[in-house]
This record gives structure tokens, sequence and C-alpha cells, in this order.
């Protein structure tokens, strides 16, 4: 598996070569990142070197596509996906990945078929560019009943919409909170197969009721509750080997400097890596 960063928890990044420095400097592999401005800013083929001089690969690019709201919105938002797969496709990327929250305003059953529809054409144009999409559900207790219908929160229900959705290269973003509030067990992890899981995103828990866990007071691998050493070990077991992203989602910005952030995001995978044998 590969030790992977999302910005959420290094702070106030600059800009995304600082990101890339920190990733490279502290010992990363991958960075979930839309490579569309550095393309920019680059060129492609400056991007490319210099995500090579750094070592370093995008583990994944997140959906830019607005497929929960209007019709309008969707349809506006997706002219873009092509141009955004085609970039993050031309750097290698195979991953794109998108939440989904486990309660909607709309009735359920309602959201379900535009959903199901939105995605599957999301699926369709990804799968062009040789992209996966990874769905993630969102496992919260206070989410559940944020909005006005429950929707789906488990992995169970979020591979049985998967099937129904009915493109090969859908598949989950694997969190370990989620797994951790969903109730999920090291016997769950076993009994889904590598193909099932997209990406993976890692981070812990504080000393609290799980019912209690908010989804956005979250802390650093390996300085909380969540067994992420079973959870590492259980995941490598089944054949996943893609990248593991820390996310660290808080509910203010943390006030350590980037450096200071991503050497104890170092500190925490050594530990559960570490720990795991990986």
């Amino acid at each position: 598996m590969l030790r992977g960063l999302t910005p959420a928890g290094l702070g106030a990044i600059a800009n995304d070569e600082q990101y890339l420095e920190l990733a490279s400097r502290y010992g990363f592999q991958t960075v979930d990142l839309d490579p569309t401005g550095l393309i920019g800013q680059l060129g492609l083929d400056g991007t490319k070197a210099r995500l090579s001089e750094l070592g370093l690969s995008i583990g994944s690019i997140g959906l830019s596509v607005d497929w929960r709201t209007t019709e309008e919105n969707f349809r506006t938002s997706l002219t873009a996906l092509p141009a955004q797969a085609a970039a993050a496709a031309a750097l290698g990327v195979t991953r794109c990945c998108t939440y989904v929250l486990p309660s909607v305003d709309e009735p359920a059953a309602q959201f379900t078929v535009s959903a199901t529809k939105r995605l599957r054409l999301c699926a369709q144009i990804l799968g062009g560019y040789g992209i996966r999409l990874g769905l993630e559900f969102v496992g919260p207790h206070h989410l559940r009943t944020r909005w006005a219908n429950p929707f789906l929160w488990t992995a169970e229900d979020t591979l049985a919409w998967i099937e129904a959705i009915g493109e090969p290269n859908v598949g989950l973003l694997f969190d370990a909170y989620h797994w951790y509030t969903t109730g999920m067990t090291l016997e769950d992890i076993g009994r889904l197969r590598a193909d099932q899981i997209v990406h993976v995103h890692i981070n812990d828990a504080k000393d609290v009721p799980v019912a209690e866990a908010l989804d956005n007071d979250r802390v650093y691998p390996g300085e909380g509750v969540i067994d992420l050493v079973g959870f590492l070990k259980a995941l490598h077991a089944i054949g996943y080997n893609g990248p593991v992203a820390q996310e660290i989602l808080m509910p203010a910005p943390p006030t350590d400097s980037p450096e200071a952030l991503a050497e104890r995001s170092r500190q925490g995978f050594d530990r559960v890596f570490g720990a795991a044998g990986l």
C-alpha cells in the first residue's frame, strides 16, 4: 500500500507546489489533487517532470460534477468532466472519488433514481479514460438526520447501489472513520474484494461514544481509538495495494505550520504502518 496525503490536516497550504513539496519531504508517495492547475502552470510535460522529481503520483482526483442538486447544475458541471479526466489520465491517474451523504432533503427514492443515472453517466465518461469512480459512504450518526430523509451510510448498501449503477469501474472509497462509525468489523473487511475498493482514506477518532463521533472532529492516525493497525492488516490481507490517503477533518483549521502537521502525519503513518508490518 502507498502512503498518501490529502490537503485536509495540513493547515494553511499556500498552493499546490507547497503541498507537493511537503508530501515528498515527509515520505509520502501519493497526493490527492486535481492536476489541471498544475498543468496550466507547468504544462503536461512539466507536471510529469515535477511529480517524477518529487517521487510522487496522484492517488485520486475529486469528482467535480454537481450530481447532488438540480439537473441543470448537473448538466452544466458535467461539461468539464472530460477535460478533467483527460488531464488526469495523461498523468497516469486511475481514481476519481466523491462522497455520498447519509441523508438528503429530497425524497430518498427520487434522489436515488436521479443520482443513479447521473453517477452512471459520470462513470461512463471516466471509464473512457481508464479512471475508476469511488463512492464514499459517510458514517457519523449526526449526519444521518442532518437532512430531511435518510439515505445510505453502510458499505453493504453502497455496494448494492454500485451494482444498480451497473458500471464496472465503480467501487468504494473506503474511509477508516466511516468504517468505524458504521460499526464495521475486521471480518467485514475480509469479506470485501480488493477490486471493490477504489481508494482508501485513513484518520482516527477521539475517545467518545461512537454515536457522538463527529465527521469534522477527527485526529491524526495513531492518536485515537480506531484499530488502524487491524484496518491496514485486513486491507492488506484481501490484496488492496493502492493509496491510503490521510484525511483529517476538523471544526477549525489547525494553527500549527504545514511543516509541523506534515511531520505529525509522517509520525502517525510510521506508527500504524509499522505496527501493521507494512
